[in-house]
């Protein structure tokens, strides 16, 4: 989240991408234009949190004088292990010790990032060492304490005091001897949320294509230090136009480096097969392209000259434009966790026939006695793992659909819980054994409706927008098969995306998925209902199981990546800014 998803739509802010107009014919989304940034250095949403540590009340491992401690800093891996990845310098003769020493940490909302601390008395005789050599296992331990990213930044002031204990038991789950406290600061590493937003067109470019005009987009790119150029931003695909004007791009000033930091701005002509051809370039800071706005002008774009000594660029009768540019103070997404704002976590769970008998090997709602997660269980835990750190009171509306519950007709909204008068469960767990207590009191039938579901959280969002709530809601539905009332889901979904809410949709089984495509825009163009309203935004994320169970990417990451994008893009339709 590159400023932490600092504007809108999909890779828009962070990275300093377009956001995307998905009614306007000349939108093109294209994973192929995404694969060729990706090749050429492009990344995915982060923020950058620097961390301050303090601590008060060590013990005392000194005879004649009081310790001299240093922290270390790790993080834990996935198998348990532990990977340093920062130490302090040491403060002599001091229990309570400031240590001055900072860690820069990329935060991604979409993984839990597990941190552990320790700290040690540094023997006098290592004093004139650099930390960077010491033997831990030569200094003295004086405790441990650990968390998660997440619970530091949406702490109050971001400052998160922890309790220093003996060995592997910071979790909080013994009564282990207290042995101090320590303090985590965490600040995010924005040196300035200038955002300047250029509105680019270009003018009279070449055809690449032999029988109709090019397929034009921009990439703009800075250099790096070494010298390596890497790409912050694109615009989108306009179709068969030699005079395209593209919609606005977001370029922040830290990422940039300053106005005057040098970019290259490249013209290409899509092509699907991804080799897409330069159509021109230029070379311009920021401040050389307000001038352009300033002046009303453009610039020639050019073809790099071959190899050779005596080559020169090839000037192009090609213009690019500065249509509109200006500067706007942007918030990010932890600056509104700063002011109080949570994420509220729903869960919605298809208990329809076409899932299989529970009592069979086979069902996709078996529960296995060897306590292997089923694929129901295992997306409820990896969503819910990240999601619970942004809900303080961790009670989570949970239903199910599609099923009859005892002496009833089937229901295609019903409290996982069992109640006629409340859906909250209490915490994850509380979910995990709702579903398993309901699957011994529900008949499975169907067919699969989204509508009810989807209706009964955005009245949960719609009364909390009314009272004023800081809250943003998340909505995740598993489901196994196709919806039977794709237009009645439509129309709930565009009347929810006025609302704090957002949806995420696992597809477990191995059923079709085309019409979930639908229902994310990503793939395609925003959702109309039946009255012909086009949804304000897009609120769905939509991952079939199957697709990511066995590669790198985690269901966590797919589903979640386009959370603080969607959030951001709500509180700017809103007009809502946090007070800081």
């Amino acid at each position: 989240m590159g400023n932490c998803c600092s504007d809108v739509a999909g890779g828009q802010s962070a990275v300093g991408g377009t956001g995307k107009n998905q009614n306007d014919p000349a939108y093109s989304p294209n994973e192929a234009v995404d694969a060729f940034l990706k090749s050429r250095g492009y990344q995915g949403l982060y923020s950058q949190i620097e961390l301050s540590l303090s601590a008060t009340s060590l013990r005392d491992r000194d005879m004649l004088s009081k310790s001299d401690p240093m922290a270390v800093l790790y993080s834990k891996e996935k198998d348990g292990s532990l990977k340093e990845l920062s130490r302090t310098e040491v403060v002599l003769n001091s229990l309570n010790p400031k240590w001055i020493t900072k860690y820069t940490i990329a935060y991604y909302f979409e993984t839990v990032q597990n941190l552990v601390f320790r700290v040690y008395d540094v023997d006098t005789q290592f004093h004139n060492q650099d930390v960077k050599m010491l033997k831990l296992e030569e200094q003295d331990f004086l405790g441990e304490a650990s968390c998660t990213l997440a619970q530091i930044v949406t702490k109050s002031g971001r400052s998160l005091t922890l309790d220093l204990v003996c060995g592997e038991q910071s979790s909080g789950q013994t009564h282990a001897r207290k042995l101090g406290k320590l303090t985590v600061l965490a600040e995010e590493s924005v040196s300035s949320k200038t955002t300047i937003e250029l509105r680019l067109r270009c003018s009279e470019l070449e055809s690449k294509d032999l029988f109709s005009k090019s397929d034009p987009f921009l990439v703009v790119s800075k250099a790096t230090e070494s010298g390596i150029v890497v790409p912050i931003c694109k615009t989108e695909v306009i179709k068969n136009d030699h005079s395209p004007i593209w919609k606005s791009v977001f370029l922040n000033i830290q990422q940039i480096g300053s106005k005057d930091s040098p970019l290259t701005i490249e013209c290409y002509d899509f092509n699907s097969n991804g080799k897409h051809s330069l159509l021109g370039k230029i070379h311009k800071s920021l401040s050389d392209l307000e001038k352009l706005h300033s002046a009303g002008i453009g610039a020639n774009l050019f073809i790099p000259a071959a190899l050779g000594p005596n080559q020169q660029n090839k000037v192009l009768k090609s213009e690019l434009f500065v249509e509109s540019y200006s500067e706007k103070i942007q918030y990010t997404f932890l600056d509104y966790l700063a002011w109080g704002y949570e994420l509220n976590f729903m869960v919605a769970i298809d208990f329809t026939a076409s899932n299989g008998n529970p009592r069979l090997p086979d069902s996709l709602h078996y529960i296995d006695p060897s306590g292997r997660p089923n694929a129901y269980q295992r997306a409820i835990l990896d969503v819910g793992e990240v999601l619970q750190y942004y809900d303080t009171d961790k009670r989570f509306p949970a239903w199910g659909f599609g099923a009859r519950p005892i002496d009833g007709p089937v229901s295609h909204c019903f409290n996982l819980n069992g109640s006629n008068s409340y859906c909250e469960v209490e915490g994850i767990q509380g979910i995990m054994m709702a579903y398993m207590s309901a699957l011994h009191n529900v008949s499975l039938a169907g067919p699969t409706l989204f509508g009810p579901v989807i209706t009964s959280a955005a009245h949960i969002a719609s009364q909390s927008m009314t009272n004023n709530e800081r809250k943003y809601f998340v909505l995740l539905i598993i489901t196994d098969g196709v919806i039977t009332d794709l237009q009645e889901t439509m129309d709930a979904l565009v009347q929810a995306a006025d609302l704090p809410l957002s949806i995420l949709i696992v597809g477990v089984g191995g059923a079709d998925f085309k019409e979930m495509e639908i229902l994310d825009a990503d793939k395609g163009e925003r959702l109309e209902s039946t009255t012909g309203r086009v949804a304000v935004r897009d609120i769905v994320q939509f991952v079939p199981l199957r697709d990511v169970q066995n590669g790198d990417v985690s269901v966590v990451q797919s589903l979640l990546a386009e959370l603080p994008s969607q959030f951001l893009e709500f509180m700017r339709f809103r007009k809502i800014q946090p007070t800081l």
